[in-house]
């Protein structure tokens, strides 16, 4: 009996912790070009770009389209557009259950290329969703084109 006690009290404070952590999230903001490009990736492996720097693991190809549809992607898959200033636009996603706050910047490359940016704003981990995130952007521009 008194195991199930500890382990009713551990489920609820890491529930505890991971909705205060989504609150967290929501105070953040995009980190913004720096010096003409997106921002570099954090140490942490809860982010994905395709600026030409970024380490092989967590690069992904820039988008093949255009800015304008580029951003009707993101919305498409759920994307919320907050800030579009020339050829930069950044987007959150918000997480159902702890509602986590991740960033989605797109800065448009000039060469019918635009790179793209995925970010957790909390967190060490994100199993993978950014990278899911912009395959799905890149899935929601194909059936643009379609």
């Amino acid at each position: 009996m008194l195991a199930l006690k500890v382990l009713a009290y551990f489920i609820v404070g890491v529930c505890i912790l991971f909705f205060l952590l989504g609150l967290k999230s929501q105070k953040g903001k995009a980190k913004g070009l720096h010096e003409g490009e997106l921002a570099k990736l954090p140490a942490s492996p809860n982010c994905v770009s395709s600026e030409a720097d970024t380490q092989p693991e967590r690069a992904v190809e820039p988008l093949k389209a255009g800015l304008s549809t580029a951003k009707a992607a993101v919305v498409d898959t759920g994307g919320i557009v907050t800030s579009e200033a020339g050829d930069y636009i950044s987007a959150t996603y918000m997480s159902k259950l702890f509602k986590f706050v991740d960033d989605v910047e797109l800065r448009d490359a000039g060469n019918g290329h635009v790179h793209i940016r995925s970010a957790s704003r909390v967190g060490y981990s994100d199993r993978g969703i950014n990278r899911k995130r912009v395959e799905n952007i890149r899935a929601a521009l194909k059936k643009q084109i379609a």
